[in-house]
């Protein structure tokens, strides 16, 4: 019955309430992993739970029937590795051990899905959860709290509460986890941004080289209208990149490949030992890496840095050529999220940066506000590359650093917002190109289409401000009003001051 139905705010209610038996032992940055990992498995669990309902429903005591038929499910759910079954064990001295050991047998029953995924955490470990005592009193109250979930489909309010709330949870990690949440998360609003930038198409291949926890391919697979596409990922943190194959099952994108290594280093999304190429490849890599591989760089056996190497201390445009590089020729499109230093710094980026110019791939500069990402307050830009743009060498600068929600830790952007950006960026696109040698303002103070005589004029430099005037004229001082007012205020003084007279003598101080 609907009054029955759990919703995504129970859900998110419990599981951060169960984080307090974590707290004070592990910080948000590991005990994240754990949680969201008996999420999952909870999830499975009442899953699998369900679908013996039903077909027990569909063929009344006939057990052998139901067993072929839970064979062919998405996933086969071995005994130990159900939650009621751990649940039960609760009170055992080995539970950790328990744990571990219906994780491993998850895993290899589902290799195809889920190899490796739990092999970067132990709930056995003394490391982590203490001694004996300590770990046991510690797991023991998790599964409580756990218990308290009720996740079978049919119980749920909504198709996609789980991976909603999955994804939820995955932003207040975020939130507490503070600079580390950079190596796992983007926000919301900015993937959904660059996912409707991107605008991805059924049958298209997209891939997110430094793909955190899923969010952004995520958010990219949902513009499209079907299930015609695939997901590519790569991720160089094993924990991150298990909770990205988790969250990527929950959101029912089975088929995504995601890779576990170094994307630089070591590329592990190959066809025929070259780069495999994609539609779309979106990212938000690490701001300005240091030691990325310079060294190696020069000797790259696929060739991406032909238009030269980054500095050693600042691997964005390693990252941007490798974007750059793994996109079909003459319809691939890149979206980058990017420190505002990648637009003007000189040297070999400048070298990198004209190239890429002069290639005719820069679509798009689009400033976003300062303190929209977790663990850093530096305000970031949004590059588009487009492969396909043809004949129009225009290049589109937005400024919407102004337009966002003010919150007490973190701004925002808000849906409309949101919708100026994507809008702006669209008109930009079905327009014809201009035919003249310099730019148009399009929005006043907002963005401004550039002509490549423009970008030349400003020596290949692509800092917003160069492109979108965004100075307000202080307003004129009204000398009179001014006056008028200084001679109210100190008429306020006197008073106050001959109040305050009056209260010292009343007490004797004067």
């Amino acid at each position: 019955m609907a009054e029955n139905k759990i919703t995504q705010k129970e859900i998110n209610n419990i599981v951060w309430k169960a984080c307090d038996s974590l707290r004070p032992v592990m910080g948000s940055g590991m005990y994240k992993d754990y949680i969201l990992t008996l999420l999952f498995v909870k999830y499975l669990s009442d899953v699998w739970k369900d679908k013996v309902e039903q077909y027990r429903q569909k063929y009344p005591g006939n057990e052998e029937m139901v067993k072929r038929q839970l064979q062919r499910e998405r996933f086969i759910l071995p005994a130990e590795s159900s939650f009621d079954y751990i649940y039960e064990q609760r009170a055992e001295a080995n539970i950790g051990e328990i744990i571990d050991i219906g994780l491993t047998a998850l895993e290899d029953a589902n290799r195809a899905k889920l190899a490796m995924v739990f092999r970067s955490i132990s709930f056995n470990s003394e490391t982590v959860f203490g001694q004996t005592k300590q770990r046991n009193a510690i797991l023991k109250n998790l599964l409580v709290d756990f218990s308290a979930l009720d996740l079978q489909p049919s119980h749920l309010e909504g198709n996609d509460i789980i991976g909603d709330s999955y994804e939820y949870l995955i932003s207040l990690f975020a939130g507490e986890a503070g600079k580390k949440a950079g190596e796992f998360y983007t926000p919301g609003e900015v993937s959904t941004v660059l996912a409707k930038l991107v605008d991805p198409q059924p049958g298209n291949r997209i891939c997110d080289p430094t793909c955190g926890s899923g969010s952004l391919l995520i958010k990219v697979a949902q513009e499209v209208n079907g299930k015609n596409y695939s997901l590519y990922g790569q991720e160089n943190n094993g924990s991150t990149w298990a909770l990205c194959r988790m969250n990527m099952f929950l959101h029912e994108q089975d088929s995504a490949t995601i890779e576990w290594g170094d994307t630089i280093n070591n590329p592990k999304l190959l066809e025929k030992d070259q780069l495999m190429k994609f539609n779309i490849v979106v990212a938000n890599p690490p701001f300005s890496l240091d030691k990325w591989g310079a060294d190696t760089a020069i000797a790259d056996q696929f060739n991406r840095f032909h238009r030269g190497v980054p500095p050693k201390s600042k691997g964005d445009y390693a990252f941007i050529s490798h974007m750059i590089e793994t996109t079909y020729e003459d319809v691939g499109k890149v979206g980058v999220i990017v420190p505002h230093g990648v637009l003007f710094r000189s040297s070999s980026e400048g070298q990198i940066r004209k190239k890429l110019i002069d290639e005719n791939l820069l679509e798009a500069v689009i400033g976003l506000p300062a303190n929209l990402f977790f663990g850093t307050g530096i305000p970031a830009a949004i590059l588009i590359f487009n492969r396909g743009k043809g004949n129009n060498k225009d290049v589109l600068f937005i400024d919407a650093s102004r337009e966002f929600d003010n919150g007490k830790n973190q701004n925002k952007l808000r849906d409309g917002d949101i919708k100026h950006i994507v809008s702006t960026f669209k008109a930009f696109k079905t327009a014809a190109p201009l035919s003249t040698n310099k730019g148009t303002v399009i929005e006043d103070k907002y963005s401004y289409r550039a002509t490549i005589a423009d970008i030349i004029e400003n020596d290949y430099n692509l800092n917003i401000p160069r492109y979108v005037d965004t100075f307000e004229e202080e307003a004129e001082v009204d000398i009179k009003a001014t006056q008028a007012s200084i001679v109210d205020l100190k008429k306020q003084l006197t008073e106050v001051e001959k109040q305050m007279e009056d209260y010292l003598l009343e007490l004797g101080l004067l």
